[in-house]
C-alpha cells in the first residue's frame, strides 16, 4: 500500500483581516495551484475580545465559496439579498459567492472566546457566474463517526463509511474534523489519487504517514497513495480533501477569476452598484 508523503508544511502565520480582526492564515497567497480547488483557509481564536469585536463589516465577494466553521461562539452573517444567520458553537456556513455577494459577518459576543475557521473553495468558469447563495448548517446536523480513540465530524464529502453533510459536484470537498482522544487512533483514506490533501493540525500534534506534523502547521500531501494518521496523544486537525479544478487562478482581494479581465470587471461591477444586480 502506498501513502502518500508530505511535500510541504506551512506554519500559520499570525495577520489581521476585516476592521482588525486577529487571526492565523494557515494557507493562501502564491501559487495557489498547488491548493487547487482550495484558495485560502484562516483560524480565528481569542480570548481577547479586542482581537475580533471589530469582525468582518459589509465587503463583496464573487466567484468561489466560504465555509465557516465555529467552534466557539457567536457570529451573524446577514447580506444584501436580506438573509440573516446565526453561527454558534459547532455550526457552519456554506456560502457560494457565485456572482457576486456582499455580507457581513459581525461577532454577537462582547467578551468570552470565539475560534472557528474560514475556508475560500474555488468555484470551475462555468459556475463563478451562478446567483448567489449560502447554508447555514446546525453543529446537530453533522454527522459524527466514532473510531477507536477518536470522534470524526464530517463536514463535506464521502470516503468509505464516512458521510458529510454537504456533498459538492466539480470539486468534490472532503471536509473533516477529527478529534484524537488517544494513541490508539490509526486510520488511513483512500483518496482518489490526483486529489489535494491538506491536513492541518489545530491542537497537539499527529502523525501523517512517516511525519509528525505539531500544532498551527498545514501538511500538504503528494497526490498518490492513501492518507494515514495516527494518533500520538490527544490531538485536532482537519483533513481537506478536493478534486483540482485545473483551470487558471487569478485573485485579487475578495474577488477569485479565471482572467485579469474578468477581475477588472468585478470591480467595476462593485463600483457601479452592479455586483448584485
Amino acid at each position: 500500500m502506498t501513502i502518500r508523503k508530505i511535500e510541504e508544511i506551512l506554519v500559520a502565520r499570525p495577520t489581521s483581516d476585516g476592521d482588525g480582526v486577529r487571526l492565523k492564515r494557515v494557507f493562501g497567497g502564491g501559487d495557489l495551484s498547488r491548493f487547487d480547488p482550495f484558495l485560502m483557509m484562516d483560524e480565528f481564536g481569542s480570548e481577547q475580545a479586542s482581537d475580533y469585536i471589530g469582525g468582518f463589516p459589509s465587503h463583496p465577494h464573487r466567484g468561489f465559496e466560504t465555509i465557516t466553521y465555529m467552534l466557539d461562539g457567536h457570529m451573524q452573517h446577514k447580506d444584501h439579498m436580506g438573509n440573516v444567520g446565526e453561527l454558534n458553537n459547532g455550526d457552519v456556513q456554506w456560502m457560494t459567492a457565485g456572482s457576486g455577494i456582499i455580507h457581513s459577518e459581525m461577532p454577537q459576543q462582547k467578551e468570552g472566546h470565539m475560534r472557528g475557521f474560514q475556508l475560500w473553495l474555488n468555484l470551475a468558469a462555468k459556475d463563478k457566474m451562478q446567483p448567489a447563495s449560502y447554508e447555514d448548517i446546525a453543529a446537530e446536523q453533522i454527522p459524527v463517526f466514532a473510531r477507536q480513540g477518536a470522534v470524526i465530524k464530517a463536514i463535506a464529502g464521502q470516503l468509505g463509511d464516512i458521510k458529510g453533510k454537504v456533498q459538492k459536484a466539480v470539486t468534490e470537498p472532503l471536509y473533516l474534523d477529527i478529534e484524537i482522544t488517544s494513541e490508539q487512533y490509526q486510520e488511513s483514506f483512500a483518496v482518489p489519487e490526483g486529489d489535494t490533501v491538506l491536513v492541518y493540525v489545530y491542537e497537539g500534534e499527529v502523525q501523517v504517514g512517516d511525519d509528525v506534523v505539531g500544532k498551527a502547521r498545514l501538511a500538504r500531501l503528494g497526490r498518490k497513495g492513501q492518507v494515514r494518521l495516527k494518533g500520538l496523544g490527544a490531538a485536532r486537525l482537519l483533513l481537506l480533501t478536493g478534486k483540482p479544478i485545473g483551470e487558471p487562478i487569478v485573485s485579487y482581494g475578495p474577488f477569485v477569476m479565471n482572467t485579469r479581465e474578468e477581475i477588472e470587471q468585478a470591480l467595476a461591477d462593485y463600483r457601479d452598484g452592479r455586483l448584485t444586480a
